[in-house]
């Protein structure tokens, strides 16, 4: 698959709108700033996320995006991320804040405050999807736009190095750290946890898998693979931490074999846990120490340590 077949699959993408937002709350903790923001992403479309920004910062930061997990927890997605509700081993966002990077944790659209129905409810997801199949559009291709323009906006915050964007996911967000590179070439390292899974392997009724609803692109089979997208990320960093007991990550080796030959000048990396589906201190100490050590930015954790409250 090549670059451009993947994004004429995706169908008809949210047209860029100009990069304009504001700050609607402000919360100081210990050692980061909390913001709530609010900024377009399509002309008549406003979007609320939170932006974590560490305190005292000196210079320009590394910016993480941080996507939330489906596991159809329709009702939390971003508070998730900065560890305001739900699993606190998924409040990565705040966790990177103390590293020092700035984190940005948004709502996929039918999570949480983009959640038409206001319930723990698939239906919010689905409407999402299937009022855009019969106009010709994808739910991935909103998905993505969404995040490329918060990227927009998000390059023009002065606490944030533009240059330096890394990328991390569990779950949902496993996907989302492999799809999103693939489509923005701004991304220059990424974390995908616990989703390492080709969409051949999921047509079979009696599989363990189903394909998730936002990964439905008419056609993707004609062209490629969940794998041939991972070979897409290049020249960004990937680093594919799997689970052996998790149903989303069976395919995580053959992927990694596929994909290996094509990351000529990028690290690829993969960890396969002895875990079920899950992001453990471990796992996200690993997953961290990567981010860390790949060029974000040379200089910006020298004498940093790495740990996890």
């Amino acid at each position: 698959m090549k670059y451009k077949q993947y994004i004429k699959l995706l169908g008809p993408i949210t047209k860029k709108v100009k990069p304009k937002g504001k700050i609607i709350s402000r919360k100081v903790f210990k050692n980061y700033i909390q913001e709530k923001i609010e900024y377009f992403v399509e002309k008549n479309e406003k979007i609320k996320a939170f932006l974590l920004i560490p305190k005292n910062l000196e210079k320009k930061a590394p910016l993480i995006i941080c996507h939330h997990q489906h596991a159809s927890k329709y009702i939390r997605a971003k508070s998730e991320m900065v560890g305001l509700v739900g699993d606190k081993n998924l409040a990565y966002a705040k966790e990177l804040v103390e590293k020092g990077f700035v984190t940005f944790a948004p709502d996929a659209i039918g999570f949480e405050e983009r959640n038409k129905s206001k319930k723990n409810w698939w239906g919010s997801e689905y409407f999402e999807l299937a009022t855009r199949l019969i106009k010709g559009k994808t739910l991935l291709a909103k998905n993505l736009s969404d995040l490329s323009i918060s990227l927009d906006y998000l390059q023009t915050r002065k606490e944030i190095n533009k240059y330096k964007i890394g990328f991390i996911g569990h779950s949902f967000g496993g996907r989302m750290a492999v799809l999103f590179p693939a489509y923005d070439k701004r991304v220059k390292a990424s974390v995908s946890n616990c989703y390492c899974r080709n969409f051949k392997d999921s047509l079979n009724f009696n599989s363990k898998t189903r394909i998730p609803m936002e990964l439905v692109v008419p056609n993707i089979l004609k062209f490629g693979d969940f794998k041939d997208i991972v070979k897409l990320v290049h020249p960004c960093h990937l680093y594919i931490s799997a689970a052996k007991k998790d149903k989303w990550s069976q395919d995580a080796k053959k992927i990694y074999n596929y994909v290996k030959p094509t990351f000529k000048i990028a690290t690829l990396k993969l960890k396969i846990w002895p875990v079920k589906h899950e992001f453990s201190k471990k796992m996200r100490y690993e997953a961290y120490k990567f981010i860390c050590s790949i060029d974000i930015d040379p200089t910006f954790f020298i004498g940093k340590e790495i740990f996890i409250h």
